[in-house]
């Protein structure tokens, strides 16, 4: 008898993604925790710089994507290594938009909204489904992984543009999100298209994971618990790999080949979902920089001295307000490269990020194109004091032009 070998890439494999259970979550929020706080690891405590991280987790991601179409199963380690390295990556790409390119917020989450709902639609008109439970052939593995990478870059892009254009801070973002995931959810248990509830609350742990990633990492003073970005990866780094080295123990995720997601039904609820999401977005959005807009419009009122009467607020010397603070941390990182203290002064410009991006909710409103020029000039310093090679007299132009900006 002979038999015949059909290649693998022309014949339906085993479904390659895990079964939804609670540790598929867990790990998904997990590795995008490691996402935010690697990739800040990478570009600042190693000093390879935006660029130079995006070179090297786009090849680790190519490598990765390679083994993982060669693979004919689901193997949870070569499946969730592959979903961190999405995560690093995604987030570097709107990072690379926002910070390199000088591309706004609004717009990145427009654009990777659009590519994602794209992929969506090429996705359905080819496969007829976008069921995770369908994935067993090449095409549609194809389509699972761009549209994996699209919701890491989206969830990015409005994470931190929740963050910190519209000043709400990463913690109640978290809270907004964790919130709009239990909605979902309840409406999943009434009647909800169980696929789209799935990729809705995927694209939502994104903003999540940071969240809680930025939370950890930050310094006690800005409201975090002060953990960093290696000690914080770190620790994810650790759970991840305990709960993968689990559920490759237990096989508990590796699914039955069985699903009872209904075939239709999902069209119109995409339609009025999406509808009613954008809806409340816009309008959240607009309510936000109204109000941010009016605060920024506002008089200062004058200090009260104690014993006397009101005086006068001193006056600005930026179209921005007050910029004490960072004129502070400015001088302080110039008088440390000054005396000879790279690593004091690369250390304390991680302050001037932290303090100018907290504020940007705030001072970008009063003026836009003032803000862009210093953001630049911030920017500058950031890749300077934090190149491979510093160069020395780099530095002090790039701090002392800085200087001359905020007045």
């Amino acid at each position: 008898m002979t038999s015949v070998r059909v290649p693998v890439s022309s014949r339906a494999l085993v479904n390659k993604v895990p079964e939804v259970t609670l540790y598929f979550w867990l790990i998904k929020v997990l590795c995008t925790t490691v996402g935010e706080t690697a990739a800040d690891f990478l570009n600042v405590d190693l000093g390879l710089g935006l660029t130079g991280v995006s070179a090297v987790t786009g090849l680790l991601l190519i490598v990765a994507l390679v083994f993982q179409f060669r693979a004919t199963r689901y193997v949870a380690g070569l499946y969730w290594l592959t979903v961190a390295i999405v995560s690093v990556f995604g987030t570097l790409v709107t990072d690379n938009l926002t910070d390199n390119a000088g591309l706004p917020l609004e717009v990145s989450t427009i654009l990777f909204g659009a590519l994602l709902a794209a992929t969506f639609a090429v996705w359905y008109a080819s496969e007829k489904t976008l069921s995770i439970h369908s994935i067993v052939t090449r095409r549609r593995e194809t389509f699972y992984w761009l549209a994996i990478l699209f919701t890491f870059a989206l969830g990015t892009a409005t994470g931190d543009l929740m963050a910190e254009v519209l000043g709400l801070g990463y913690l109640v973002t978290g809270a907004i999100v964790v919130a709009l995931v239990a909605v979902t959810a309840l409406g999943r248990r009434f009647g909800l298209h169980p696929v789209l509830a799935f990729w809705f609350i995927y694209v939502l742990t994104r903003p999540l994971g940071a969240s809680l990633g930025d939370y950890l990492s930050q310094p006690t003073d800005q409201g975090g618990l002060g953990l960093g970005a290696t000690v914080t990866s770190l620790i994810f780094v650790v759970a991840i790999i305990v709960t993968v080295v689990y559920l490759s123990v237990t096989k508990s995720d590796v699914t039955t080949g069985k699903t009872d997601e209904p075939v239709r039904g999902g069209g119109w609820q995409t339609l009025v979902f999406l509808a009613v999401v954008l809806t409340a977005g816009v309008v959240g959005y607009g309510l936000r920089t109204s109000a941010l807009q009016a605060d920024a419009s506002a008089p200062v009122a004058p200090q009260p001295v104690p014993g006397g009467p009101a005086q006068p607020a001193p006056a600005r010397t930026s179209p921005l307000g007050d910029l004490s603070t960072f004129r502070d941390i400015t001088q302080d990182t110039l008088n440390l490269l000054e005396s000879g203290n790279q690593a004091g002064a690369t250390s304390r410009v991680d302050d001037l990020e932290i303090q100018w991006d907290n504020a940007e909710a705030r001072l970008k409103p009063k003026d836009k194109a003032e803000w862009t020029r210093v953001d630049g000039k911030i920017d500058k310093v950031l890749r300077e004091l934090r190149a491979t090679s510093p160069d020395r007299a780099a530095e002090k132009a790039a701090l002392d032009a800085l200087l001359a900006a905020i007045g």
